[in-house]
Protein backbone atom coordinates (compact mmCIF):
# COMPACT_ATOMS: atom_id res chain seq x y z
CA UNK A 1 0.00 0.00 0.00
CA UNK A 2 1.20 3.51 -0.85
CA UNK A 3 0.96 6.70 1.18
CA UNK A 4 0.54 10.43 0.72
CA UNK A 5 2.15 12.95 3.05
CA UNK A 6 0.30 16.27 2.91
CA UNK A 7 2.86 19.07 2.75
CA UNK A 8 1.42 21.85 0.60
CA UNK A 9 0.28 24.32 3.27
CA UNK A 10 1.68 27.80 3.81
CA UNK A 11 2.04 27.57 7.60
CA UNK A 12 0.90 31.13 8.29
CA UNK A 13 0.80 30.72 12.07
CA UNK A 14 4.46 29.70 12.11
CA UNK A 15 5.81 32.76 10.42
CA UNK A 16 8.55 33.98 10.30
CA UNK A 17 10.02 30.44 10.33
CA UNK A 18 7.91 29.39 7.36
CA UNK A 19 8.80 32.47 5.31
CA UNK A 20 11.96 30.63 4.29
CA UNK A 21 11.22 26.97 5.07
CA UNK A 22 8.05 24.89 4.52
CA UNK A 23 6.63 23.75 7.85
CA UNK A 24 7.16 20.00 7.20
CA UNK A 25 10.87 20.71 6.65
CA UNK A 26 11.36 22.39 10.03
CA UNK A 27 13.39 20.32 12.47
CA UNK A 28 11.97 18.51 15.48
CA UNK A 29 14.55 16.90 17.75
CA UNK A 30 17.27 16.95 15.13
CA UNK A 31 15.19 15.62 12.25
CA UNK A 32 12.91 17.29 9.72
CA UNK A 33 9.28 16.87 10.71
CA UNK A 34 8.40 15.07 7.48
CA UNK A 35 11.32 12.67 7.91
CA UNK A 36 9.67 11.19 11.01
CA UNK A 37 6.78 10.09 8.78
CA UNK A 38 8.96 8.89 5.90
CA UNK A 39 11.06 6.72 8.20
CA UNK A 40 8.01 5.33 10.03
CA UNK A 41 6.32 4.44 6.74
CA UNK A 42 9.51 2.77 5.49
CA UNK A 43 9.81 0.73 8.72
CA UNK A 44 6.27 -0.52 8.18
CA UNK A 45 7.02 -1.70 4.65
CA UNK A 46 5.53 1.18 2.65
CA UNK A 47 7.81 1.68 -0.33
CA UNK A 48 6.04 4.27 -2.50
CA UNK A 49 5.11 7.73 -1.25
CA UNK A 50 3.51 10.82 -2.72
CA UNK A 51 4.30 14.21 -1.20
CA UNK A 52 2.08 17.06 -2.35
CA UNK A 53 3.70 20.48 -2.34
CA UNK A 54 2.95 24.12 -3.09
CA UNK A 55 4.67 26.63 -0.79
CA UNK A 56 8.45 26.76 -1.44
CA UNK A 57 7.95 23.39 -3.09
CA UNK A 58 11.34 23.25 -4.77
CA UNK A 59 12.87 22.66 -1.32
CA UNK A 60 11.28 19.23 -0.92
CA UNK A 61 13.08 17.35 -3.72
CA UNK A 62 16.23 19.32 -2.97
CA UNK A 63 16.23 18.09 0.65
CA UNK A 64 14.56 14.68 0.40
CA UNK A 65 15.65 13.56 -3.06
CA UNK A 66 13.96 10.58 -4.65
CA UNK A 67 13.53 8.84 -1.29
CA UNK A 68 16.22 6.22 -1.85
CA UNK A 69 18.16 7.26 1.25
CA UNK A 70 15.09 6.30 3.30
CA UNK A 71 14.39 3.08 1.41
CA UNK A 72 11.34 4.46 -0.40
CA UNK A 73 10.44 6.00 -3.74
CA UNK A 74 8.97 9.53 -3.57
CA UNK A 75 6.73 11.06 -6.21
CA UNK A 76 6.15 14.81 -5.86
CA UNK A 77 2.73 16.25 -6.70
CA UNK A 78 3.61 19.88 -7.49
CA UNK A 79 0.44 21.87 -6.89
CA UNK A 80 2.21 25.22 -6.99
CA UNK A 81 3.88 24.51 -10.32
CA UNK A 82 0.81 22.97 -11.93
CA UNK A 83 -1.97 25.12 -10.46
CA UNK A 84 -0.33 28.17 -8.94
CA UNK A 85 -1.53 27.41 -5.42
CA UNK A 86 -2.26 24.68 -2.90
CA UNK A 87 -5.40 22.66 -3.60
CA UNK A 88 -6.36 22.05 0.08
CA UNK A 89 -6.58 18.56 1.49
CA UNK A 90 -9.25 16.86 -0.64
CA UNK A 91 -8.04 18.66 -3.76
CA UNK A 92 -4.46 17.60 -3.09
CA UNK A 93 -5.42 13.96 -2.55
CA UNK A 94 -7.64 13.96 -5.67
CA UNK A 95 -4.77 15.25 -7.80
CA UNK A 96 -2.50 12.49 -6.45
CA UNK A 97 -4.94 9.59 -6.99
CA UNK A 98 -3.27 8.37 -10.21
CA UNK A 99 -0.15 7.55 -8.14
CA UNK A 100 -1.93 6.20 -5.05
CA UNK A 101 -4.23 3.39 -6.14
CA UNK A 102 -7.49 2.30 -4.52
CA UNK A 103 -6.43 2.32 -0.84
CA UNK A 104 -3.62 4.33 0.75
CA UNK A 105 -2.27 5.90 3.92
CA UNK A 106 -2.76 9.64 4.51
CA UNK A 107 -0.78 11.66 7.03
CA UNK A 108 -0.29 15.37 7.47
CA UNK A 109 3.27 16.60 7.19
CA UNK A 110 2.84 19.01 10.09
CA UNK A 111 1.87 16.64 12.91
CA UNK A 112 4.35 14.90 15.18
CA UNK A 113 3.42 11.34 16.22
CA UNK A 114 6.73 9.53 16.67
CA UNK A 115 5.28 6.32 18.12
CA UNK A 116 2.70 5.67 15.42
CA UNK A 117 3.11 2.55 13.30
CA UNK A 118 1.65 2.34 9.79
CA UNK A 119 1.10 -1.37 10.16
CA UNK A 120 0.50 -3.74 7.27
CA UNK A 121 -2.14 -5.47 9.42
CA UNK A 122 -4.19 -2.28 9.68
CA UNK A 123 -3.80 -1.70 5.95
CA UNK A 124 -4.97 -5.23 5.10
CA UNK A 125 -7.94 -4.98 7.44
CA UNK A 126 -9.00 -1.71 5.83
CA UNK A 127 -8.43 -2.97 2.30
CA UNK A 128 -10.70 -5.97 2.81
CA UNK A 129 -13.47 -3.89 4.41
CA UNK A 130 -15.96 -1.46 2.94
CA UNK A 131 -15.20 1.76 4.84
CA UNK A 132 -14.21 4.83 2.84
CA UNK A 133 -11.74 5.85 5.54
CA UNK A 134 -10.35 4.74 8.87
CA UNK A 135 -9.30 7.58 11.17
CA UNK A 136 -7.13 7.68 14.27
CA UNK A 137 -8.45 10.07 16.91
CA UNK A 138 -6.56 11.59 19.84
CA UNK A 139 -7.62 13.36 23.05
CA UNK A 140 -8.32 17.03 22.46
CA UNK A 141 -5.48 19.50 22.86
CA UNK A 142 -6.09 22.81 24.68
CA UNK A 143 -6.18 24.71 21.39
CA UNK A 144 -8.95 22.44 20.01
CA UNK A 145 -11.16 21.64 23.01
CA UNK A 146 -14.32 20.69 21.07
CA UNK A 147 -12.58 18.04 19.00
CA UNK A 148 -13.80 16.70 15.66
CA UNK A 149 -15.55 13.33 15.98
CA UNK A 150 -16.63 10.64 18.38
CA UNK A 151 -16.56 6.84 18.03
CA UNK A 152 -19.86 4.99 18.30
CA UNK A 153 -20.26 1.52 19.89
CA UNK A 154 -19.81 -0.11 16.47
CA UNK A 155 -16.44 1.53 15.86
CA UNK A 156 -17.84 4.07 13.40
CA UNK A 157 -16.80 7.71 13.40
CA UNK A 158 -19.69 9.93 14.53
CA UNK A 159 -20.34 13.65 14.27
CA UNK A 160 -22.03 13.65 17.68
CA UNK A 161 -21.42 11.76 20.87
CA UNK A 162 -18.98 11.67 23.76
CA UNK A 163 -16.15 11.78 24.16
CA UNK A 164 -15.42 13.94 21.15
CA UNK A 165 -11.82 13.65 20.05
CA UNK A 166 -9.52 15.23 17.49
CA UNK A 167 -8.59 13.60 14.21
CA UNK A 168 -4.85 13.03 14.42
CA UNK A 169 -4.44 13.78 10.69
CA UNK A 170 -3.51 10.19 9.97
CA UNK A 171 -5.70 7.54 8.42
CA UNK A 172 -6.38 5.01 5.72
CA UNK A 173 -8.40 6.29 2.77
CA UNK A 174 -10.18 4.78 -0.19
CA UNK A 175 -9.98 6.69 -3.48
CA UNK A 176 -13.79 6.82 -3.65
CA UNK A 177 -13.82 9.25 -0.72
CA UNK A 178 -12.55 12.09 -2.94
CA UNK A 179 -13.37 10.67 -6.39
CA UNK A 180 -16.00 13.38 -6.95
CA UNK A 181 -13.40 16.16 -6.59
CA UNK A 182 -12.21 17.21 -10.07
CA UNK A 183 -8.40 16.98 -10.22
CA UNK A 184 -6.80 20.41 -10.07
CA UNK A 185 -9.59 22.07 -8.08
CA UNK A 186 -9.37 23.37 -4.52
CA UNK A 187 -11.47 21.39 -2.07
CA UNK A 188 -11.35 20.94 1.72
CA UNK A 189 -11.58 17.45 3.16
CA UNK A 190 -14.14 18.01 5.92
CA UNK A 191 -17.24 17.95 3.66
CA UNK A 192 -16.18 14.60 2.22
CA UNK A 193 -15.61 13.20 5.71
CA UNK A 194 -18.92 14.53 7.01
CA UNK A 195 -20.84 13.01 4.09
CA UNK A 196 -19.16 9.63 4.56
CA UNK A 197 -19.76 9.72 8.32
CA UNK A 198 -23.45 10.44 7.71
CA UNK A 199 -23.53 7.37 5.44
CA UNK A 200 -21.82 5.24 8.14
CA UNK A 201 -18.82 4.65 5.90
CA UNK A 202 -15.96 5.81 8.18
CA UNK A 203 -14.45 3.78 11.01
CA UNK A 204 -12.21 5.15 13.74
CA UNK A 205 -10.07 4.18 16.69
CA UNK A 206 -8.39 6.03 19.53
CA UNK A 207 -4.65 6.72 19.57
CA UNK A 208 -3.11 7.43 22.96
CA UNK A 209 0.51 7.75 21.84
CA UNK A 210 2.38 11.01 21.60
CA UNK A 211 0.82 13.50 19.17
CA UNK A 212 1.33 17.20 18.52
CA UNK A 213 -0.19 19.49 15.93
CA UNK A 214 2.93 21.54 15.21
CA UNK A 215 0.88 24.61 14.34
CA UNK A 216 2.73 27.36 16.19
CA UNK A 217 6.30 28.35 16.94
CA UNK A 218 5.58 27.80 20.63
CA UNK A 219 4.58 24.16 20.07
CA UNK A 220 7.65 23.56 17.93
CA UNK A 221 9.90 25.05 20.61
CA UNK A 222 8.20 22.96 23.30
CA UNK A 223 8.90 19.77 21.35
CA UNK A 224 12.52 20.70 20.88
CA UNK A 225 12.93 21.46 24.58
CA UNK A 226 11.85 17.94 25.60
CA UNK A 227 13.04 14.47 24.64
Amino acid sequence: MKAIILAAGRGERMRPLTDQTPKPLLEVRGKRLIEWHIEALARSGVRELVINTAWLEEQFPAMLGDGSRYGVSIHYSFEGRDHGRALETAGGIAKALPWLGECFWVVSGDVFLPGFSFTAEAARRFETGSALAHLWLVPNAPHHPRGDFAIDPNGLAASEGEPRMTWASVGLFRAALVAAVPPGTRAPLRPSLDAAIAAHRITAERWDGGWTDVGTVERLNALNETT
